[in-house]
């Protein structure tokens, strides 16, 4: 299993703070997953439309797209921080 984490307002907007994917070998990239996360289509396609949209850490650990993610990780996503 891998768990998904989602924070702030894409927590809002999908209206669930978490789930969990089983593991398969075509899940083995944080790019991978935001590839699934896309196909699911509506506030879910928009949302992860582009990659530059969402922040990701795995394992409590910012990331890139290209990171590896195996069995019993974390993948957590956030919206871009913005200053003011």
């Amino acid at each position: 299993m891998i768990k998904l984490l989602f924070f702030a307002r894409l927590r809002e907007a999908l209206q669930t703070g978490s789930e969990t994917l089983d593991f398969s070998p075509e899940l083995d990239s944080v790019a991978a997953i935001i590839e699934l996360l896309q196909a699911r289509g509506g506030i879910w396609g928009e949302l992860f439309a582009d990659d530059q949209t969402v922040l990701v850490a795995v394992n409590q650990e910012m990331c890139d797209l290209e990171t590896s993610v195996k069995e019993g990780d974390e993948v957590a996503f956030f919206p871009p921080v913005t200053g003011g």
